[in-house]
């Protein structure tokens, strides 16, 4: 499983530090499996050898510590790099917050369809496919709310049930931009069969980077996707404070800036 969500990682990066960020992980999943590679080797104690009678190692074995230092190597190369990356994008940061700007953090399992309403809102051109992972890269977008105060938009990575502990390590840096949001917009898809257990795995993700206890909204997308009245009546019903839009066609962003303009000014204030 793992190994299968590192190959469409993989295929997802764009950016250097994505890039960077897929091969780090991939580095630190290899090293602990090294020996599995070399169990075709004959690995086994020779006799004694020399006058100190060291025993002698297999092929495997020799081969092993090889490559574990090689791929050691890399995982310090790569942490070098990817901390170039990060400096400069906390650079981009620390300019954004001398502004008195808030920032909301889109969030919410994968294709759930954050990027697109990221760019309904924006008029942005952010990447959007129906594909787990469409976006690892954080895109940060400004947006003028009905009350005229500018609100900057922040998608992220989205999120997935039992997500692999080398991912949300090599990703913290990208992460960071929901644990440092003024506010949260979880983003549900209301086509889903596994709503309450997606939002679980959210919440779950969003109190192991200390962004639980965020203000946030909960908005309900893809409503021109469903037919039957029924199901969205029955989750008004168990969500009272949720906003119900569709990022494609635009229903309800209306309602959804009203409400981010009314939490902003709150926390400006």
């Amino acid at each position: 499983r793992q190994e299968v969500i590192l190959d469409i990682f993989a295929q997802r990066a764009h950016t250097s530090e994505a890039s960077l960020q897929v091969e780090l992980a991939r580095a630190n999943y290899s090293l602990p499996r090294l020996r599995r590679q070399w169990t075709h080797l004959h690995r086994q104690g020779g006799g004694a050898g020399g006058a100190g009678g060291a025993a002698t190692r297999g092929e495997g074995e020799q081969q092993i510590e090889v490559d574990s230092r090689l791929v050691r190597r890399r995982i310090a190369r790569l942490k070098t790099q990817l901390a170039q990356v990060q400096k400069h994008r906390r650079t981009q940061r620390a300019k954004r917050l001398r502004r008195p700007v808030p920032v909301a953090a889109i969030v919410g399992y994968t294709n759930a369809g954050k990027s697109s309403l990221l760019n309904t809102m924006t008029n942005a051109n952010v990447l959007t496919e129906d594909k787990l992972f469409a976006t690892l890269d954080p895109t940060v977008r400004r947006v003028e709310l009905p009350n005229k105060q500018p609100l900057l938009l922040a998608d992220t990575v989205g999120f997935i049930r039992k997500l692999p502990h080398l991912l949300v390590e090599a990703f913290k840096s990208t992460l960071e931009e929901t644990a440092l949001a003024d506010l949260l917009v979880e983003v549900v898809d209301v086509t889903s069969r596994s709503i309450e257990e997606e939002q679980t795995t959210t919440q779950e993700v969003l109190a192991g980077l200390g962004a639980g206890e965020k203000p946030s909204i909960t908005v309900f997308n893809k409503i021109d996707l469903i037919e039957d009245d029924l199901v969205i009546r029955r989750l008004r019903r168990r969500h009272p404070d949720a906003l119900f839009v569709s990022a494609r066609t635009g229903e309800g962003l209306d309602l959804l800036a009203a409400r981010l303009a009314e939490s902003v000014a709150g926390s400006m204030q």
